[in-house]
């Protein structure tokens, strides 16, 4: 067993290309190349356009990595990359790259789940996870509630999104404001400037006969959509800024309800918030009131590591490495749906095949972590 593992973590599950070095817990390089310019003017992700971003960030970026970290690649214990969820193809850039620097340098490989990577990477800021973590991850892909009592091995989710996730309806309300993309960042700009209480918007999933943890935002989606077309129709002025706040105070409000509710529920006294949207000044705010009214400590990293970011997949590689988990097998493959419930991937061999799904998509409009997507 390595006391203090130094890995390299390869991401590119969407748009960006992120390569962290970890020691243990401790964070020695955080290198990150964006094409997020490059999709903006098409209000999402092109994946191919991610694709070919990632193949000529990649070699550069990892130099970066190396170099900010003061360290060598021979020195490395093992090389981690993000397996699945995601695109596929930006995926299977990275994955590539992964195998070729582990087969090269003769390093354990280690495919990790994106999912259980958010949650890992609060390691890095707030010491080891406590077990079993309680977990609420928002972005663009994803609403989640997860229950890790063992992030290498063993995330059980309790609740999910049924339809559009949080920064997805982020993302589509400011396109319907004329606001541009990415939207989370904007919307939460504008709503401090606005009243949360001016407009009653609807709260999915809330009823006392709905699911306990799962949650739904295409309605809110849609009421704030005909809010607007309304006001727009009589010729009125839309308060944009009013309109901000009370979505963005329905999305975190359900958020932070659920979380407080599966952690009283399940008997656990913190909760862990990862993910893009946890970036959002509303959702740390509330979240840390309603925390600590019930008695339970809140970690939330940094913004810079809620979005999509190499450190996360070093942070789980190296607790990977740390608790002898076996590495993956150089059959390792893309998965684009791969389930949370699996946080490593022991490769092809072992059942896992090449993913599906968003490779033909022409525009992903699911935007991403990094862009409260």
């Amino acid at each position: 067993m390595v006391d203090e593992p130094l890995v390299l973590g390869i991401e590119t599950s969407c748009d960006e290309t992120g390569v962290g070095i970890v020691r243990g817990t401790t964070l020695l390089a955080d290198a990150i190349a964006s094409s997020v310019d490059t999709h903006a003017r098409f209000g999402g992700v092109v994946p191919e356009i991610a694709s070919r971003a990632h193949l000529e960030a990649m070699v550069p970026t990892i130099e970066r990595a190396l170099k900010e970290a003061g360290v060598s690649a021979r020195d490395l214990d093992g090389i981690a990359v993000t397996a699945g969820p995601g695109l596929a193809g930006a995926l299977l850039v990275g994955v590539s790259a992964a195998k070729a620097y582990a087969y090269a340098l003769g390093k354990p490989l280690y495919g990790v789940n994106h999912l259980a990577s958010h949650i890992c990477v609060d390691q890095l800021e707030h010491g080891k996870l406590p077990e079993p973590t309680m977990a609420l991850l928002v972005s663009g892909g994803h609403s989640s509630l997860l229950l890790a009592p063992d992030i290498t091995s063993d995330v059980r989710p309790l609740g999910a999104t049924i339809d559009d996730a949080a920064g997805e309806a982020f993302d589509k309300i400011a396109r319907v404001l004329n606001l541009g993309f990415p939207g989370g960042p904007v919307i939460d700009r504008l709503a401090k400037e606005g009243d949360a209480r001016a407009i009653a918007f609807p709260r999915g999933l809330s009823g006392s006969r709905d699911p306990a943890y799962d949650f739904s935002f295409s309605g809110l989606k849609t009421a704030v959509a005909r809010w607007i077309e309304a006001k727009r129709a009589a010729g009125e002025e839309v308060p944009v800024r009013d309109v901000a706040a009370s979505f963005q105070e329905a999305v975190v409000d359900v958020l932070t309800r659920k979380a407080v509710r599966a952690c009283v529920d399940e008997g656990v006294d913190h909760l862990m918030i990862g993910g893009g949207v946890a970036a959002n000044s509303r959702l740390r705010a509330l979240a840390t009131e309603r925390c600590e009214r019930a008695g339970i400590r809140l970690r939330v990293p940094r913004p810079g590591l809620c979005t999509d970011n190499g450190a996360m997949v070093a942070a789980l590689g190296a607790e990977m490495v740390a608790r002898n988990r076996p590495a993956s097998d150089l059959e390792l493959s893309a998965d684009s749906s791969l389930p949370v419930t699996d946080p490593h991937v022991p490769g092809a061999s072992h059942g896992h095949a090449h993913g599906h799904g968003h490779d033909h998509d022409h525009v992903h409009e699911i935007s991403k972590d990094n862009l409260y997507s």
